[in-house]
């Protein structure tokens, strides 16, 4: 795997240096602007820009990393609900014309924009939609190979935790299954107008070759979330609403409790229950 290396330089003058007023933070959006420009450049060296021609930019707000993204060598687009970020990214970033896309993410069929074409995600994400964000991107996983950007830094975290850990729980497990998850560097509040009250972390998500689980998926999404709905119990009790055999139940990985499990015994549990759950359905 190409291990994530840092760079530090100036974007090109891919913009109009208008003096516009800048953009208001909005606090019902969970608006942050990133100030810092080596900050802004290096979450762009996150991704590799290999096996994809497009990007996807969500939240660029006055678009502090959206001239560093327009450096490299890819298609930028960018999806912003922000009506006053959209009028100035307009009128500051001219070669984005046709490619601002002032739409909710969240809602927003992106086959509109890329059709069934592969693209990466990228962005500064608000706090209040960012895990909103991560499970809309495991349901597009299979247009989408790289996904990187800042949440708040306990749930970039507890995307990128291993098993055994308190703070690992149902987005662990599901983007695991799908993606390679690494936790790159932290951000400071100071950096940010205005500063939000927590530190920030920069995650990045690299799919994997082999994304088809040996398993009934919907079925393990279902078994994932049953499971930490009641973390501290394990698993013979917690996944009692299944109605499995008693047989079933006795065997010793029902002992557990979800937290001791990764991401590949999660999937061998699915197996052993998709029988019964197909006879019981």
């Amino acid at each position: 795997m190409k291990k994530y290396k840092p760079s530090f330089h100036k974007a090109s003058s891919d913009y109009s240096n208008k003096d516009d007023q800048a953009v208001k933070a909005k606090k019902h959006l969970g608006q942050h602007f990133l100030t810092d420009e080596n900050i802004a450049a290096k979450i762009a060296d996150t991704l590799s820009y290999e096996g994809y021609h497009k990007v996807l930019e969500i939240g660029p707000g006055m678009g502090v990393l959206t001239k560093y993204l327009l450096d490299k060598d890819a298609e930028v687009h960018v999806i912003e609900i922000d009506t006053e970020s959209v009028e100035y990214l307009e009128s500051h970033y001219l070669h984005l014309r046709g490619r601002i896309h002032e739409k909710d993410f969240l809602k927003h069929d992106l086959g509109q924009i890329f059709n069934k074409e592969q693209f990466a995600v990228i962005g500064n994400f608000p706090y209040n939609i960012s895990t909103q964000i991560v499970f809309k991107v495991l349901q597009m996983r299979d247009q989408i190979p790289e996904f990187s950007g800042m949440f708040q830094k306990e749930v970039a975290k507890r995307i990128c935790e291993k098993e055994g850990n308190k703070t690992y729980g149902i987005l662990s497990v599901l983007t695991q299954a799908f993606y390679e998850a690494e936790y790159l560097f932290t951000v400071p509040p100071s950096v940010f107008n205005p500063p939000p009250k927590v530190d920030s972390g920069v995650l990045r998500l690299r799919r994997k070759e082999n994304f088809s689980l040996d398993c009934d998926e919907k079925l393990f999404f279902r078994i994932v979330k049953t499971s930490f709905n009641q973390r501290r119990k394990t698993l013979r009790n917690s996944l009692k609403s299944l109605n499995l055999p008693d047989n079933l139940r006795e065997d010793t990985i029902f002992g557990l409790r979800p937290e001791q499990l990764g991401f590949q015994q999660f999937i061998e549990l699915t197996k052993k229950i998709e029988p019964h759950a197909i006879s019981n359905n």
